[in-house]
């Protein structure tokens, strides 16, 4: 049986292809997907989704993640508002955004501030 998925963004697909497993972070905690899966809904956190066929991995801002099953396949259908793969992220920029991010949270509660560096450390690789 097979594991075909499916990273889409509202622009475009990001990427799609076979994978022999999918590790993702839901906001109820991680999760982890072969061919065979039950059928699944979850609400994805801001982490890196790691699908095990390539060396790289995407960072996905939030989302959903759904897994569909057929007689020959399951299908996994990840759905984020913004995907970036790992090798393409800026470290530097992103770990700059962190700081920032960090400065204004210093300041007071503020939903955007910690959603912008959940992000931040997630493309910096500093949330693992």
């Amino acid at each position: 049986m097979a594991l075909d998925v499916h990273l889409v963004t509202p622009e475009r697909e990001v990427w799609a292809g076979p994978a022999q497993m999918v590790i993702a972070r839901g906001t109820d905690g991680m999760v982890g997907i072969l061919a065979g899966h039950a059928p699944l809904l979850i609400r994805l956190s801001i982490a890196p989704i790691k699908i095990q066929h390539e060396d790289g991995r995407w960072v996905v801002d939030g989302g959903f993640l759904h897994v569909t099953n057929t007689e020959d396949s399951t299908r996994v259908d990840v759905l984020a508002s913004f995907a970036e793969l790992s090798d393409e992220i800026d470290r530097d920029a992103a770990q700059a955004r962190a700081e920032r991010a960090q400065a204004r949270l210093a300041q007071g509660d503020d939903a955007s501030a910690r959603a912008e560096l959940a992000k931040a450390l997630a493309r910096a690789g500093l949330d693992e």
